[in-house]
């Protein structure tokens, strides 16, 4: 395995070398050189899924023409820590550990460094959490030796706001170099000083959070936002660094966020990628009136995937887009969430619990009878459009709850899985019809029909 390892670290700094010389030229050219240091038969369907990226004909070679206009000390620690430590190394290393110890094992940790936030959002669940929680430095870095131990080399960071906490986040950039760092951020607290630790430490990417334009993002955040967020895109793309967005799609701003000219707009922002999230409603104060209905749903889904194919940003739709990866990736098996009083919870909007951070190893929170149950239980949905145990199956979640007697986290105003789960049975039973439709004409088209 070692020999792998070092075969493969060995083709991608030769590669990346080559690319830099003279990018728009080799980068079409790159696959054939890497082609001629890893053997035949190496990954194989992920090195025909690069040919197709680096196509000229292809948007995506767009997008990566932009990340060569960045800082280039910033982009060679991207692709060291996210394509070779996070993707190629660290999923070898995390089969070995899945297989030895039969329990998920995640290709990325969230975590909150902290509950505070210096904004209170229409709507957030975060803000259920409380304004005093706090994961110390020290455990930070526990996390994350024990993850990369287990080969997770990736670590995102939610909050709360997680830049109340920004001297010390760029410390663990520097106490773990060989990861790559992506924080979700409302965007007000980045300044010139946190743009030039980003530029030292190099590993730090934000994704900034913003709900469209101007009205429909400060109706929800709070006036003068936007603003603020607008001269932090300003600053970073000033710099040269990587930032992308983060939008939580509702049924008031779905067309907004969804429209070309969003696209348009973050582009010329200098944003290199944006994640779409589908509105949960987490938390006693959660506003089910701004669950999406199907035809909504249904929109923003479409154009996303339209704009994909024509437009060089990298957008993920958290909610559409589990085709892509087999179903629901929370539980460990691509992803967990640990709260800001370490709390090892599934999914960053699951709210139970069995496990703690100060009171078991990161292992035994991933063979905890919650995460087993959610091993157990993936797919939970054979139609990939209906993937979450709570948003469409929340029958699914009503019973691991109970069965493994897990635990609501939410200290400041616990919400019962039940209460919960009442909230999203109707959206689930509006929506399966629309799902279900598309799902089998997507089935269609994989099998040949028009």
């Amino acid at each position: 395995m070692s020999i792998k390892n070092a075969v493969q670290n060995f083709a991608i700094n030769q590669a990346l070398k080559y690319v830099e010389g003279n990018p728009k030229e080799n980068i079409p050219k790159l696959m054939a050189l890497v082609d001629t240091w890893i053997p035949k038969g190496w990954y194989g369907p992920q090195r025909d899924a690069i040919r197709q990226v680096i196509d000229e004909e292809n948007n995506w070679y767009q997008l990566i023409l932009k990340a060569y206009d960045l800082d280039s000390g910033v982009r060679k620690a991207f692709f060291q820590n996210f394509l070779f430590n996070a993707s190629l190394k660290g999923g070898i290393v995390q089969k070995e550990v899945k297989e030895r110890e039969n329990c998920n094992v995640p290709w990325a940790i969230l975590l909150d460094p902290t509950s505070a936030c210096n904004l209170h959002c229409a709507g957030c669940w975060a803000a259920e959490y409380g304004k005093h929680l706090n994961l110390s430095l020290e455990t930070i870095d526990s996390i994350i030796r024990q993850g990369k131990e287990m080969g997770t080399y990736f670590y995102i960071y939610t909050g709360g706001e997680p830049l109340v906490r920004k001297r010390d986040l760029i410390e663990i950039c520097k106490m773990h170099p060989d990861c790559e760092f992506l924080s979700f951020t409302n965007g007000t607290l980045i300044d010139e000083e946190f743009c030039q630790d980003m530029l030292r430490v190099k590993n730090f990417v934000p994704a900034i959070s913003l709900e469209g334009f101007e009205d429909a993002n400060d109706g929800r955040r709070g006036e003068g936002v936007y603003q603020k967020v607008e001269k932090a895109m300003r600053l970073l793309k000033t710099h040269k660094l990587p930032f992308g967005i983060s939008t939580c799609y509702t049924s008031q701003n779905y067309d907004d966020v969804s429209s070309e000219e969003f696209f348009d707009y973050m582009i010329d922002s200098g944003a290199l990628f944006v994640w779409f999230f589908h509105y949960m409603p987490v938390g006693n104060s959660a506003v089910p009136e701004l669950l999406p209905t199907p035809h909504q749903r249904e929109t923003v889904g479409r154009r996303i995937r339209e704009y994909r194919e024509t437009k060089p940003i990298f957008s993920m739709d958290f909610q559409n887009d589990a085709q892509y990866v087999g179903g629901c990736i929370a539980g460990g098996r691509n992803y967990l969430h640990i709260n800001a009083k370490g709390d090892v919870e599934p999914c960053v909007f699951i709210h139970y619990s069995n496990a703690n951070i100060h009171d078991c190893t990161l292992l035994d929170a991933l063979k905890s009878p919650l995460f087993m149950a959610y091993k157990d239980g993936q797919p939970f949905n054979e139609n990939m459009l209906r993937p979450c145990p709570m948003l469409e199956n929340p029958q699914k979640l009503r019973a691991m709850v109970k069965a493994t007697g897990a635990v609501s986290t939410d200290y400041e105003s616990p919400e019962s899985v039940d209460s919960l789960c009442d909230k999203t049975t109707p959206y689930a039973l509006n929506w399966q019809p629309k799902a279900d439709e598309l799902w089998s004409k997507c089935q269609g088209c994989k099998n040949g029909a028009k």
